[in-house]
């Protein structure tokens, strides 16, 4: 059996479709339908049910799923140790945060656990959730620090990983403010006309969350996809720029809001507080990364 068909799996099971999935793993769809046919073949049961409505698990493959995200998630660790132990690296923290996170909240962040005791050395990769998902599956990483919410059920769950809230935030839409300072476009339910809407793509997290909660409502409908990005701030200046509405987190917009660059664009029932949370696996660590997450259970007592 080949690691990389339990990858497929893992995510075809996630996300139901084979088309999707292929693109996540990045790969054309008729080599992903064969790899996942191989490991059908490979253990003799099928593990989806294709229908028209996408790809459903078995039995069998229900059976899979339970142990194959720890047996990747293990492999992967055991590799990462390996390699890391070879370079002497044991006292390095290896995080992986969204890119809007990692330029917001978590500069701060870090100052404050520093005040209880020093963090030494950090390796730290900024990437789409998507690309930290694939660190952290893969072992590559040691803690990941995202949005979340719990309407949007994410890749990290107990008893294979465990997962702290450290902070909090919220999407909210805004546009670029006409000559008056009003919005160029607002949402409101039972107002009509397109909006030009600046969306979060596939790979982003902040996209998935409000796919989850306010974008199947009524009124979403008449948001006109202009411009995708996984990157917030992209979307950000594009906003600034005129070019359309986008959901951005409160966090990255303060400055535009009080220079007048920005304006909310819809009631606050279309905000949506998120958390901000450090994920790791339950897979024993090193002293260095034990030793932190014991220090962030201690700051968030204080």
């Amino acid at each position: 059996m080949e690691l990389i068909w339990l990858e497929d799996f893992l995510v075809l099971a996630e996300i139901g479709n084979f088309s999707r999935a292929a693109q996540a793993r990045n790969v054309t769809q008729p080599a992903f339908s064969r790899r996942i046919r191989a490991l059908e073949d490979h253990l003799g049961a099928p593990l989806f049910e294709r229908t028209s409505k996408g790809a459903v698990l078995t039995p069998a493959g229900s059976l899979l799923r339970q142990d194959a995200g720890e047996i990747v998630h293990r492999i992967h660790q055991v590799t990462r140790e390996v390699r890391r132990t070879g370079r002497n690296e044991d006292a390095t923290l290896l995080f992986a945060a969204t890119h809007a996170l990692s330029f917001t909240f978590l500069p701060t962040w870090m100052r404050e656990l520093e005040r209880a005791a020093p963090l030494g050395p950090l390796r730290l990769v900024s990437d789409s959730m998507q690309g930290c998902e694939t660190l952290m599956l893969q072992g590559d990483v040691q803690f990941l620090l995202c949005h979340a919410h719990a309407a949007g059920a994410g890749r990290f769950m107990p008893p294979q990983f465990s997962v702290k809230g450290v902070g909090a935030d919220r999407l909210e839409p805004f546009c670029a403010p006409d000559a008056d300072g009003a919005p160029l476009w607002t949402l409101q339910e039972g107002d009509d006309g397109d909006i030009p809407y600046l969306a979060y793509s596939p790979q982003s997290g902040l996209g998935r969350i409000l796919d989850a909660t306010v974008l199947h409502r009524p009124a979403a409908s008449r948001l006109k996809t202009v411009v995708t990005s996984h990157l917030a701030a992209t979307l950000l200046s594009l906003a600034r720029d005129g070019r359309g509405m986008a959901w951005l987190p409160r966090a990255i917009v303060t400055d535009d809001l009080t220079a007048g660059r920005l304006a909310p664009a819809a009631e606050a029932d279309w905000n949506v507080e998120v958390d901000i949370v450090v994920v790791r696996s339950n897979i024993p660590q090193t002293v260095a990364a034990e030793t932190f997450w014991s220090l962030i259970d201690h700051a968030i007592l204080e």
